[in-house]
């Protein structure tokens, strides 16, 4: 069959011009020749998909999500943040329980510390923080950005009321990587009856939280050691 010249050069024209369209398709988008305005539009478009992507993620901005952030609800509760392995002064005189389930306040369990006040590293006090993740001191990148809790909130109990604990606190580990922020209450003298505690975080700049619970008891102030129960530790809006 014959085809004119002037078909040829049309078919030719045509499939140049599909070649050319495949081509594009099959380029990196950074690799695309857009005019300048349309290429910095193309990026801003880019940010805010990852920026959306970033505060969805649960690890990024938990607060967004929740009412209630748990540093500890329930043993082995799936919902549970921190880990309390940051254990300090006469560590050696704290019995530390997490799955004590006599009387707790909610739930299943609760957290039972038993303080002998014997001195054993010679600190004359001892505690121990809830920490992300286990073990930071500030030295690595790790804690959760709660912007938007407005306060920590828990549940704590006397054996025999009158226990007096030095300070409950939130925040407050430096470093490199250091806490956000600090928040404390206390001394606080514990009643036999559960009572609900509140560390006002308000003003505070929760950012980068790693410590995110404490408590520090004294041998001075138990000079007969104490045994304590804590419960429902969480931050709330």
């Amino acid at each position: 069959m014959f085809v004119g010249k002037g078909k040829i050069s049309i078919i030719v024209t045509i499939a140049l011009f599909a070649a050319f369209l495949l081509s594009a398709c099959f380029q990196k988008k950074d690799a695309l020749d857009l005019p300048e305005s349309e290429r910095r539009q193309l990026e801003r478009m880019e940010k805010t998909d990852e920026e959306e992507v970033a505060a969805e993620e649960p690890s990024k901005l938990p607060m967004a999500r929740v009412k209630k952030f748990y540093v500890y609800a329930d043993r082995g509760y799936f919902k549970n943040h921190f880990i309390p392995s940051g254990w300090m002064g006469d560590y050696g005189d704290i019995k530390f329980t997490d799955g004590w389930s006599e009387n707790a306040y909610s739930r299943r369990t609760c957290i039972r510390i038993v303080y002998t006040a014997k001195k054993k590293q010679g600190a004359g006090w001892a505690g121990v923080y809830w920490q992300e993740p286990a073990n930071n001191w500030g030295n690595i990148k790790g804690g959760y950005n709660l912007t938007g809790a407005k306060k920590v909130t828990f549940y704590a109990r006397g054996e025999k009321g009158g226990e007096l604990v030095t300070e409950f606190k939130m925040g407050g580990i430096g470093g490199e990587y250091s806490d956000s922020t600090a928040a404390s209450i206390g001394p606080i003298a514990l009643t036999k009856d559960w009572k609900k505690y509140t560390i006002d975080l308000e003003r505070d700049d929760l950012s980068n939280v790693i410590g995110g619970f404490c408590f520090v008891l004294s041998a001075m102030e138990n000079p007969e050691g104490a045994t304590f129960y804590i419960d429902e530790i969480a931050y709330e809006k």
